[in-house]
């Protein structure tokens, strides 16, 4: 039996906030190698992998571009939505056909500030996964970048 990630939406959020989010979603595709969103562009929206696979990759002057993190099912792609100044700070790619829920930031945060509990429950979650993704990015760029890597094999 596996233990579901905290960064997932179903174990992340509770039933009637979980609810909520989704009555203001809408599905979306993205095509294989769709840039769904670049480092560095307006963060307006953001998604909720149905199935499929998205990359998180970050710029790294002189060199290709690292991936990050491989998101499936359940998972958040994009978190700087949440925080001004709007600005991605990584890209997003679809590795494989992706099926996903999109969601309009601005009508979200706007349902945050209007219902504290419905907020504070999407900002733990958005939390959770950028803690979760701070230490990804750290083993990632240790194991590409460092002398003798992190150490950790994930």
């Amino acid at each position: 039996m596996s233990i579901p990630s905290p960064t997932r939406l179903t174990a992340a959020l509770p039933a009637d906030c979980r609810d909520r989010l989704m009555a203001m979603a809408r599905e979306v595709n993205f095509a294989e190698g769709t840039r769904i969103f670049r480092e560095g562009g307006h963060a307006d929206r953001f998604w909720i992998v149905r199935s499929g696979t998205v990359t998180l990759d970050v710029h790294v002057p002189g060199r290709q571009a690292a991936v990050i993190e491989s998101l499936g099912p359940g998972e958040l792609v994009g978190c700087s939505w949440l925080f001004k100044p709007y600005t991605w700070r990584l890209t997003a790619e679809a590795m494989t056909p992706v099926r996903a829920y999109e969601f309009d930031a601005a009508a979200v945060r706007m349902a945050m500030d209007a219902d504290t509990a419905f907020g504070s429950a999407l900002g733990h979650w958005v939390g959770q996964v950028l803690v979760h993704r701070l230490q990804a990015a750290r083993v990632r760029l240790l194991d590409l970048y460092a002398p003798h890597g992190s150490g950790s094999r994930v």
